[in-house]
């Protein structure tokens, strides 16, 4: 003990409180004295080693996307100071006098009576010979970040060691540093504690088609001098190794025990302060929450296991009832590189008896688990990778033990395959809505009683959806139900900029002609510059009711990456370029012209589903000079890029097949053509069939039509992709100019009435009335406003005009056609490799080589 440091005595007479450490639990325990009154009762003083007041540690790669330590921020601005909490930041406390009952800062002394550890914990980091410097970062706190962040300004490569949950978000912070990035794991797979086999491969199959290099089983034997222009050399016990220009460990976390170590508290056997069911430590007057804290040999690396244990400790120290700490539902909702990962319950299927449902899509590298107990009446667990939809309906299965379907494989079938819906009105009082913040059902039904009728109100109250965010979609569905159960109207405002909804600012537009952003703005907004969700909203709308070309100087602001560049980009940042072949029909010489192209351009051509061929591996500055020569030989823009039309698939119908009993191909020119402009909430994909054959596949489109003998049957609202859907008959034998006013009539509606970014599908399930209902409305004019709908599609048919033609015509639009703003020239930092005749995207393990063949 240093004797020399002055002892601090508050100046009341108030019992001392203090909380070591002002992470995310630290910070919450003291917000919950605050609203328990416990700063009334006792002189609160906190104590944060690091610079900055506790932050979001969860959103934490969001740093190097442009938040800074004041958007990260939790808590309101001047909570601690307004409630008399001392808060000593960047203040590192050395020592407990259990003693005397004081911690010993670099400052001086404290006196406690009752104290509080929530120092967290530590990155574990393996002693590998050679890791020093930029070969020994790490990835906790945002000066870590700062560290990584100088490390990569020189760096051509990063890897991260550890394949879990924070490495592969250090994976994602390297790559978004521009980093090639990869992830070097010890296990055979993945998320090794989260996920199993098949869901760790599908994991690595998708991070890997992103362009990070996942290395697994592979243990580092030592860091050494780099070569082929590289730092460093890792060395791997298989005699492999992997040269970088950095080395991120993000191999564990260990409980930061160290102070309750030095003062003798009881540790784990495996580290961490052992806490009893009221997370006091063997001393009494000393509580472990967090991350520092084993209870029953148990250390919950969480954030809402650890806000837990925060809630019960104040609740004790301010003298309320306080309920036992019983343990924490390990569940994970995550989304890791851009890809969905779930994991719930007993995802490895562990309980005695349990038996499992696997679902694997190869192509789209999906896999989903579930895991049901061995009579099937219990959902245990489950794993999901590729779609995290599934996921807030089992997690309710799981932890409100409700009773599986009699077919409980069909929770994680695709849609339209009898998956039996689990709405909110299924779920009891008890119900965890928000774990982070153990919000139920039941409370935020209390919470509305008290007045809570918005969201945001609804968040302020209850915290819910304050944590780690995952519960959102779930806490909103919730909300909405409730509200919609006591007659009250649902906020649906599109976003902070409008308080309105989608339907409502499409009505706004068409009824009062505003043809820009700023006019919608300044009469039905609530100021500002928009964000990423009303502009591209807005332009849709635009275009769905005036259908001008989208780079006008008064429309270009507005569009999204895609759209602004008429391309979609690819993973290497070209882009793809897609001509419309209407129908699937093409001439000898347009095949020769966009062979002719592809060669001299040098791009990747490959046949798409929707009977089109796309060309990969364009650079920005050479997307004109492309679509001037495809223009020249009579193509037009595909829209592959929009939200809008983009094919209509055809068989050969009866010209040819011996089958067909209409002119397939026909209809779908007519088809494709006349609504090959019109924009809409989602794509929109057609097919038609020549016979009942359908060799089109008509019945997995938004518009699927199938001849008859007597005309064409129409099928609606079906599609493929991530949750296929089959199109359901609509009507049927119809002549050609019923069934292009009926198609007029529903698409039109659908673009007036559709959420943003809603597929015809789920527009469509989400119809009051079903499919009877829009039959009433298309067929029947129940509603009074198909002249209207005809009307809107026959202006948008009518304005139609090619977008890339319009762009060609004005030197202005074109300007925004660079791949560097101060040159002309391409991306020298491309690389490709020979593959089947074609060139493709280098992948990263083969750069080196392209370079030194270069170099030489």
């Amino acid at each position: 003990m240093n004797q020399d440091k002055t002892s601090i005595v508050p100046a009341d007479r108030r019992p001392s409180l203090i909380v070591i450490g002002n992470g995310m639990v630290g910070h919450h325990c003291v917000e919950r004295l605050i609203e328990l009154g416990a700063h009334h009762h006792h002189a609160i003083s906190v104590f944060g080693e690091e610079r900055h007041p506790a932050y979001d540690r969860v959103h934490l790669s969001e740093y190097f996307s442009g938040r800074d330590a004041a958007s990260l921020a939790l808590g309101e601005a001047g909570l601690y100071a307004d409630h008399g909490v001392a808060l000593h930041l960047g203040e590192k406390v050395e020592k407990i006098d259990r003693t005397t009952r004081e911690v010993v800062t670099s400052r001086g002394r404290y006196r406690f009576d009752q104290l509080v550890l929530a120092t967290g914990s530590y990155p574990f980091v393996p002693a590998i010979p050679g890791s020093e410097g930029d070969a020994r970062l790490v990835y906790r706190t945002l000066d870590d970040l700062d560290m990584i962040r100088a490390a990569a300004a020189n760096a051509r490569r990063g890897v991260v060691v550890g394949g879990g949950l924070l490495g592969l978000e250090a994976a994602n912070a390297l790559k978004s540093l521009g980093l090639e990035a990869h992830v070097v794991e010890f296990a055979p797979r993945l998320m090794p504690v989260q996920l199993d086999a098949e869901g760790g491969a599908a994991l690595a199959a998708r991070i890997e088609a992103l362009g990070v290099g996942v290395h697994l089983s592979k243990a580092t034997e030592a860091i050494v001098a780099g070569e082929n222009g590289h730092r460093y050399r890792m060395r791997f016990a298989d005699g492999s190794a992997l040269d970088t220009d950095l080395v991120v460990f993000s191999a564990g976390i260990r409980p930061q025990d160290a102070l309750a170590r030095d003062c003798g508290l009881e540790i784990a056997a495996r580290g961490g302060v052992v806490v009893n069911d009221h997370c006091a430590s063997s001393d009494p007057a000393i509580y472990a929450i967090g991350e520092c804290a084993s209870w029953r040999e148990r250390v919950f690396g969480l954030v809402a296991p650890g806000y837990r244990m925060a809630r019960l400790v104040a609740e004790r120290l301010a003298g309320q009832p306080s309920e036992l700490f019983t343990g924490a539902d390990m569940s994970t909702k995550l989304k890791l590189l851009g890809v969905d990962v779930g994991s719930i319950g007993d995802a490895h299927g562990a309980s005695p008896g349990a038996r499992s449902y696997r679902f694997i899509d190869e192509r789209s590298a999906s896999y989903r688990r579930l895991v049901v107990s061995e009579d099937g009446k219990r959902v245990l667990g489950a794993v999901l990778v590729g779609d995290n939809s599934f996921y807030d309906p089992l997690l309710q299965y799981v932890a409100n033990a409700i009773a599986a379907p009699l077919a409980p494989e069909a929770l994680i079938l695709p849609a339209g395959e009898g998956a039996p819906a689990l709405g909110i009105d299924a779920l009891p009082d008890s119900a965890t809505i928000c774990s982070c913040h153990n919000v139920s059902k039941g409370t935020i039904r209390e919470a509305i009683d008290q007045g809570c009728l918005d969201l945001a109100s609804l968040k302020r109250e209850t915290r819910a959806s304050t944590g780690c965010g995952g519960c959102s979609a779930l806490l909103k569905q919730a909300f909405e139900a409730e509200l919609a159960a006591r007659g009250v109207a649902v906020d649906a405002s599109l976003c902070e900029h409008f308080s309105h909804t989608r339907q409502a600012l499409f009505d706004l537009v068409r009824l009062e002609g505003i043809e820009d952003f700023d006019t919608l703005m300044r009469r039905h907004g609530n100021g500002g510059l928009g964000c990423d969700i009303c502009k591209p909203a807005v332009a849709s709308i635009l275009a769905s009711n005036w259908n001008r070309p989208i780079l006008d100087p008064a429309l270009a602001p507005l569009q999204d990456t895609n759209d602004a560049f008429m391309a979609n980009m690819q993973k290497d940042g070209t882009y793809s370029v897609v001509p419309r072949i209407a129908g699937g029909e093409i001439t000898p010489d347009k095949l020769i012209v966009l062979g002719e192209v592809a060669k001299k351009y040098d791009l990747y051509t490959k046949i798409t589903g929707g009977q089109r061929i796309d060309m990969f591996g364009a650079e920005l500055h050479q997307l004109p000079s492309i679509w001037a020569e495809l223009l020249a030989a009579g193509f037009e823009t595909g829209h592959a890029y929009g939200k809008s039309t983009r094919t209509v698939k055809s068989c050969v119908g009866s010209s040819w097949c011996r089958y067909g009993v209409q002119d397939s191909v026909a209809m779908a020119l007519r088809l494709e053509h006349r609504y090959k402009g019109l924009r809409s909430p989602h794509k929109l994909k057609f097919a038609v069939s020549g016979c009942t054959r359908e060799c089109a596949e008509a019945q997995s489109k938004d518009i699927g039509v199938i001849a008859t003998e007597r005309g064409w049957n129409l099928y609606v609202c079906g599609n493929g992709g991530m949750r296929p859907r089959h199109a359901e008959l609509f009507a049927t034998d119809l002549d050609d100019e019923t069934l292009v006013r009926y198609i007029d009539r529903l698409l039109m509606f659908y673009v007036r009435t559709a959420d943003r970014l809603q597929r015809t599908s789920v527009w469509r399930e989400n119809l009051d009335g079903g499919l009877d209902y829009l039959k009433s409305v298309v067929i029947d004019d129940c509603l009074g406003v198909c002249a209207e709908l005809e009307r809107q599609m026959a202006l948008v048919v009518e304005r139609y005009e090619c977008e890339w033609a319009n762009a060609l015509s004005d030197p202005e639009k074109l300007k925004r056609f660079r791949t560097f703003v101060n040159q002309n020239q391409g991306d020298p930092g491309l690389r490709y490799v020979r593959e089947r005749g074609q060139r493709r995207p280098a992948r990263a393990d083969e750069i080196p080589s392209i370079v030194s063949e270069e170099s030489a």
